[in-house]
């Protein structure tokens, strides 16, 4: 992988965290990370250029399905549970 390709993966990587941790709800909030991490793990070992460009249109639309999700969540809040009450 080029040094470019792998500097726009750790961007993209690090953008679907940061959107990830945004959303109010814990469950929710919880469940995305760990989908990025896991989609990230597993396809660590790929090499071929084509299949990561696939990878990063594939993540760039879950970025942007995950942004629109997060403003919605806001939009109607609930009450926080007591897990979200002890942990911020």
């Amino acid at each position: 992988m080029a040094a470019s390709t792998r500097a726009q993966v750790i961007s993209l990587y690090r953008m679907l965290l940061r959107e990830s941790g945004k959303f109010p709800s814990y469950n929710y909030r919880t469940y995305a990370l760990r989908r990025v991490r896991d989609a990230f793990r597993a396809n660590r070992k790929v090499d071929d250029p084509k299949t990561v460009e696939r990878l990063m249109e594939e993540g760039e639309q879950t970025l942007a399905l995950i942004q629109r999700q997060v403003s919605i969540g806001k939009m109607y809040e609930t009450q926080k549970i007591i897990v979200e009450k002890t942990i911020r």
